[in-house]
């Protein structure tokens, strides 16, 4: 408790001079978490060769200013499916906030509303999709995250939830996920006895275990059952974990809405590309299509958010980044510093 206490009230010093990128937080997200817990967050699948270009491609892109120009005026705004957001950063789906912040995806949906952004809720989060909208002014842009479950029932019932609520303007449909990754560093990760997957699992369920070390996802998704989802909702759909224009063109083809350039943050297929480098071949594959293109995966810095923006993504992602900000912090420091420039400048 003590040292809880010392880390947090290092953080909070530290958080307006000092703490700018991704990986200025990543000592106290290990000092604050177990090593199993630090390692669900940081780890990738197999040799991490993925996990590890995802960053290092960003930094063989280089910037070509263009000198004298007024930007004494500087905008940020931009809009995704015709909704505005504050600035082109959004928060990707990731799994359990609850298990590094007392209030989970809440305080996550919190931070995101009150810097103008979008959140994407994770299937797999520790908090409702009912109790996330309620917690967030209506204004607030959120999305829901969709596995394709083996149990296509309990698929459609979540997709009828996040109709029922009003509140979710997308649907993110994971594409690149048929099994779980193979992470060999990894120790058996549990889920803290207070915590559970409501979108999954009941309250008071005795089958969690199995949702959480089981293989869930349908091996058998295919792009038919992108005309299936669209015969569910009409809510815009967007395909998380596209890298190929040939894959890009089919999505067009089926009437998505967007695609999210994204390799799992390194944690599915090991040896993929790095998005960064997948990004203008999906760009080009879609171009003069309705389709809007985002990216997640190795954005660390704000440098890292203009490359994407200037590659041709309308916006960019982050996911660990944002659960290793998360860490240690009651709801009001989620945000580290004021208004937008906490996320922009260190994401």
């Amino acid at each position: 408790m003590l040292l809880q206490k010392s880390l947090v009230y290092s953080l909070r010093k530290m958080a307006q001079s000092e703490l700018v990128c991704v990986a200025d937080f990543e000592l106290y997200l290990k000092q604050g978490l177990s090593v199993v817990d630090y390692g669900y967050y940081t780890d990738g699948a197999d040799g991490e060769q993925t996990l590890r270009d995802n960053v290092k491609a960003f930094l063989r892109y280089r910037l070509r200013p263009r000198c004298l120009r007024d930007v004494s005026h500087r905008v940020t705004r931009t809009s995704i499916l015709g909704h505005n957001i504050e600035f082109p950063v959004g928060v990707s789906p990731t799994a359990s906030h609850g298990v590094i912040h007392k209030d989970g995806e809440k305080a996550t949906a919190r931070a995101a509303a009150s810097t103008g952004t979008v959140m994407i809720l994770s299937m797999f989060a520790n908090t409702s999709i009912e109790d996330v909208a309620a917690s967030v002014p209506q204004e607030t842009l959120l999305f829901m995250q969709l596995n394709i479950l083996v149990d296509r029932k309990m698929t459609e019932n979540i997709i009828k939830r996040v109709i029922a609520s009003g509140r979710y303007k997308a649907l993110v449909v994971t594409v690149d996920q048929p099994c779980s990754g193979k992470i060999q560093s990894r120790k058996k990760s549990t889920l803290p006895a207070r915590l559970s997957l409501p979108q999954l699992v009941s309250p008071g369920e005795s089958s969690l275990s199995a949702w959480i070390n089981g293989n869930i996802f349908d091996p058998a998704f295919t792009w038919a059952d992108i005309k299936w989802l669209h015969g569910l909702t009409s809510l815009p759909i967007i395909l998380k974990g596209i890298l190929t224009a040939e894959c890009a063109k089919m999505a067009a083809s089926l009437g998505v809405a967007g695609i999210l350039v994204s390799n799992h943050g390194g944690r599915q297929l090991d040896g993929v590309a790095a998005t960064i480098d997948s990004l203008s071949e999906v760009v080009e594959a879609v171009k003069g299509s309705n389709v809007e293109v985002y990216l997640d995966g190795g954005v660390r810095k704000g440098t890292d958010v203009l490359k994407a923006l200037a590659m041709g993504a309308r916006a960019v992602f982050i996911g660990r980044g944002r659960s290793k900000k998360c860490s240690g912090y009651s709801e009001r420091r989620v945000q580290f510093g004021n208004g937008t420039d906490w996320l922009f400048v260190s994401c």
